[in-house]
């Protein structure tokens, strides 16, 4: 057995960034209030974080990208006959990680253009009408109990590896190391300090346009007359 790097730093800060961030909005929903105005920034922060890890996975380190890791069907079979072997994400595991990053970018778009109806609105809700927020606001409810099915088949999935397949997945999220038998396996390469400066470039643009920066304030209201 041999140690090979598997995660880089920002594949494993972007995953438990994610999953704080996750827990933090759902906290602060349901608790409503005052922290309804923290809900909404929490939401701009997973935009962020998706848009970086959207990047990442064109430019990151080998097991990082998307092009390592979605499966084909010959890998998917593999994988269910028990006959698929490699590092990163397995075939089952690429595509929970692909929903995932599927309903939280559903989620986190449709909750820049909605409302609660008394006091808040999404940062982009002034680009659409009414009528086209209060459909948005009520697809982002919605899709709450999809994150909920998801995000539990996701620990399932990570108990059931560490208790009956003894397969720890989540100290090499921790360190980035796997231990490994294959005389073969290789260490991930690539996702330099270039290409995280691009990524964290890219992730600043879209935060610019997902907190509204660019969309002029109202007029002020004509003075009172005496």
């Amino acid at each position: 057995m041999r140690k090979v790097r598997v995660w880089d730093l920002p594949t494993r800060l972007f995953h438990w960034l994610l999953a704080i961030l996750v827990v933090a909005a759902y906290v602060t929903a349901q608790i409503g209030g005052s922290l309804i105005e923290w809900h909404g920034r929490v939401g701009i922060a997973i935009t962020g974080l998706l848009a970086f890890r959207l990047v990442w996975g064109v430019i990151g380190s080998t097991y990082a990208r998307f092009a390592d890791f979605v499966p084909g069907p010959a890998h998917l079979w593999a994988h269910l006959r028990g006959h698929w072997s490699g590092l990163g994400h397995n075939p089952l595991g690429a595509l929970s990680v692909l929903a995932l990053l599927g309903v939280m970018l559903y989620q986190a778009v449709t909750g820049l253009f909605s409302n609660d109806e008394i006091a808040f609105s999404g940062p982009l809700r002034a680009l659409v009408s009414s009528e086209t927020s209060d459909w948005l606001s009520g697809l982002h409810r919605q899709n709450y109990w999809a994150i909920i099915v998801l995000v539990g088949l996701h620990v399932s999935a990570v108990l059931f590896y560490a208790l009956f397949k003894k397969d720890n997945l989540l100290r090499p999220m921790v360190t980035g190391m796997k231990e490994v038998d294959e005389a073969d396996a290789q260490p991930a390469q690539g996702g330099g300090a270039l290409a995280f400066a691009i990524a964290l470039a890219i992730t600043a643009a879209v935060l610019y346009f997902a907190t509204g920066s660019f969309i002029e304030p109202p007029p002020p209201p004509p003075p009172a007359a005496w």
